[in-house]
């Protein structure tokens, strides 16, 4: 059976960490945990999501939730609310309904403070990870029998009808991860026509009947040209020359958005070494598999543009063709020769010097996956019994998860920014006298969590921003800055300074808090907005240099209203409690965040969300924010306009519920069939509550808080429903956490801001 350890680094002698392995979390198959009776739970669960896998897609983290409720020994003993279609909902209500799901929440805590929890989703990680470890030929070593087992569980209970695999677990089948799933499934010991209901021919037939793997997107076939099904020749270039040109130009990959440089550096190290992994007999056999002419007869220089149609997100304009046709014609061939080829030479050197830095000072977490597998198989491909690579290979359980419909791989962990929600959800129950260890625990872990230094040596030149003071989206050990996480995490350590240190634990130190604040200050926008990462700037043309197909916007760093509202909340508090450190910054910062938030408004009142499906998200955050800043109803014409949105947006149930595809089309388009769905549903009520609505008409509250306390389950949690998180448009992530989360904070602030009766 399965189980999930804790801040647990392990004796591999190639990890290492700054704070004691806080916040890790890591799965490993141990043959004798659980009784007879958990391990028929944990198959029931498994058959129960294969049954219904395509009615909801996401899973409920129910291997984890067995484990915790069991070391815990909770029992849940507060009975279970209903309020019935005629009733009036009370106080009495609210309150069994809040401590329910209170008590729930806390036995999900982990023994270091945080709450674990899948943020998964994606379907393009696993397989590069096992094409990686495929090729550096520790396959066996890294996953072994049951680890593959559950890989392969995952790629069955996902698979579409059609036969295909789409970029996420909700998403239309598309060429790029049917394919990587395909050849998951043939180096996992597939056979071509094996797999679960014929899994491996439907794939197939899915591929050949859109011509074959020559239209997988550019991302596939570098992937595939690593592998040895497809050939360099036929990728435009990704010119590792660009990392030692001067870097005042534009065109530098310093001004690049941190998530795409952080793949593009390892993945221009790759085409500059035209690596290609062993032609095994395997490989010879996907060739013939996947393509729809024999190999060697393909001209590679034509499939250079080529994209299937369920993969064209972001079109190619004409002059980006141009461009690379240009680097292809011109460039590359002069590159490769000497003595230009001595660039090249230098060139990725200076790849691989970035790719160490960043290694070390994210202790091989490294930004996101992508860009972890694609930065482990360079080195090893600079040195295959290195380090470098090990180090990396010991990293490699920090993003996996597993949950009853299989193994995935995270795309990063969210430990930091969904324990920061988790407590300030307990935080508005009104129950501290009986949170009080859970609140202690979560205060150490976000004080162990915080980033207590800056990159190493002169981490300006190595393209790194600060970030001693902040909190990242994981752990500490990945060192990567957020503003949205920073602000969360600051949040929390400020309410908590305000609450009686015997309950809470000692407050943070005020120069720690400073240090948060400045990361903070440092991403705003001279439009007001704060970036996610790193400071934002570079020129919107970059743009056109977005060699990928599936995603827009990936080039350069942007402002987000969600990332906005997160910081304003913050320095509202933060100035309310230190009133005169950076007053007259901070005042500005305040005051441009919501000049911000109002001039994005949508025409319809709503805010796009980057980070969450979609427009509700984006609303209720801009709505906190505003309301943070002094502005309500009454007073601002952003807040009526936002009100007015959520209210026609209302489904009849009471709740909310919105498609996915309106992150892709920017446009606000509700759930088939009028669905609601209770995240959605928690963040509208959440918005509405504190737009003060409730001074308006409280009708629209009444009704979804009822939605909201009559779906509670029997242990005090909420189903699992739709997908709910995103990154960047076109991407949907699954936020475990978010299910028992919102919909508990929503009833909890309607408990305390309605009167009832």
């Amino acid at each position: 059976m399965w189980r999930l350890n804790i801040a647990d680094g392990g004796n591999d002698p190639y990890i290492f960490s700054t704070n004691n392995f806080v916040g890790r979390q890591t799965w490993e198959f141990d043959p004798d945990y659980g009784t007879p009776e958990e391990r028929a739970k944990v198959e029931a669960d498994r058959e129960n999501f294969r049954k219904n896998r395509f009615k909801v897609k996401a899973s409920s983290d129910l291997l984890w939730q067995i484990q915790a409720l069991k070391e815990k020994n909770f029992k849940q003993t507060i009975p279970q609310v209903k309020v019935g279609d005629d009733e009036e909902i009370t106080h009495e209500a609210t309150t069994r309904a809040v401590r329910r799901g209170a008590h729930f929440l806390s036995a999900l805590q982990a023994s270091d403070g945080h709450w674990p929890a899948e943020n998964a989703g994606v379907l393009f990680l696993f397989p590069p990870m096992v094409i990686s470890l495929y090729v550096t030929g520790h396959l066996n070593a890294v996953f072994p029998a049951e680890y593959r087992k559950e890989i392969l569980r995952y790629l069955y209970n996902h698979q579409n009808e059609d036969g295909g695999w789409g970029l996420h677990i909700e998403g239309n089948s598309t060429m790029f991860c049917t394919t990587l799933s395909y050849i998951c499934m043939r180096i996992l010991g597939e056979g071509p026509d094996g797999g679960e209901d014929n899994a491996c021919a439907k794939g197939r037939k899915w591929i050949l009947d859109r011509g074959g793997v020559t239209f997988i997107p550019s991302w596939g076939n570098a992937w595939l040209s690593i592998l040895g099904v497809f050939d360099w020749a036929g990728v435009n270039p990704m010119l590792p020359e660009l990392w030692i040109l001067p870097s005042f130009l534009p065109i530098h990959p310093e001004n690049f958005f941190c998530h795409s440089r952080m793949v593009y550096l390892p993945m221009s190290y790759l085409y500059g070494k035209r690596f290609v992994g062993p032609i095994t007999p395997l490989i010879l056999q996907l060739r013939e598999e996947l393509h729809t002419q024999p190999y060697h007869e393909i001209n590679w220089k034509k499939v250079r543009h080529l994209c299937a149609k369920e993969d064209l997100y972001n079109p190619h304009y004409l002059i980006q063709e141009l461009f690379w046709d240009s680097l292809h014609i011109f460039a590359e061939p002069l590159l490769t020769c000497w003595p230009f080829s001595k660039l090249r030479e230098r060139a990725l050197q200076k790849i691989m010097k970035h790719i160490h830095y960043e290694d070390e000072n994210s202790r091989y977490i490294a930004i996101g996956n992508t860009g972890k597998v694609m930065c482990m198989l360079a080195c090893w491909v600079e040195d295959p019994e290195g380090d470098y690579f090990r180090k990396h290979l010991a990293r490699i359980p920090d993003y996996i998860w597993i949950a009853e419909d299989g193994m995935k791989m995270q795309g990063f962990g969210s430990q930091t920014w969904d324990t920061s929600f988790n407590i300030q959800a307990l935080l508005a129950c009104d129950i501290t006298d009986e949170m009080g260890p859970t609140f202690m625990k979560g205060h150490d872990f976000l004080k162990k969590s915080q980033v207590r230094d800056n990159p190493s040596e002169d981490f300006k030149s190595m393209f790194h921003h600060i970030c001693k003071g902040a909190w990242t989206f994981s752990d500490g050990d990945n060192g990567w800055q957020a503003s949205d996480c920073t602000a969360e995490g600051l949040k929390c350590c400020l309410l908590f300074s305000m609450m009686p240190p015997d309950i809470v634990g000692e407050k943070m130190e005020a120069n720690r808090l400073y240090d948060a604040v400045n990361i903070l200050l440092s991403l705003q926008s001279k439009n007001g907005g704060f970036s996610a990462w790193e400071p934002a700037g570079a020129p919107q043309w970059l743009e056109l240099l977005n060699p990928s197909e599936l995603f827009a916007d990936l080039v350069i760093e942007y402002e987000y209203v969600e990332c906005t509202t997160s910081a304003l909340q913050a320095l509202v508090l933060f100035k309310k409690l230190y009133p005169n450190h950076r007053k007259q910054e901070i005042e500005d910062a305040i005051t441009n965040a919501v000049q911000y938030i109002e001039d994005t408004q949508m025409p319809d009142g709503s805010w796009y969300g980057n980070w969450g499906v979609c427009f509700i998200y984006g609303t209720y955050f801009a709505l906190e924010g505003l309301a943070a800043a002094g502005r309500t109803y009454d007073n601002c014409l952003a807040v009526r306009k936002a009100v007015g949105f959520l209210l026609k947006s209302q489904q009849d149930d009471g709740g909310w519920g919105e498609s996915h595809i309106s992150c892709l089309n920017k446009k606000y388009i509700p759930l088939e069939g009028n669905r609601s769905n209770l995240v959605q549903t928690g963040w509208a009520l959440l918005g509405l509550i504190c737009s003060g609505q409730v001074g308006k008409d409280p009708t629209p509250l009444h009704r979804a808080a009822k939605l909201l306390i009559n779906s509670q389950m029997e242990d005090g949690g909420f189903p699992q429903q739709e997908i709910t998180g995103v990154y960047v448009k076109n991407a949907m992530l699954h936020y475990g956490a978010y299910r028992n989360v919102f919909p508990l904070w929503a009833i909890a602030e309607y408990r305390r801001q309605v009167p009832l009766p």
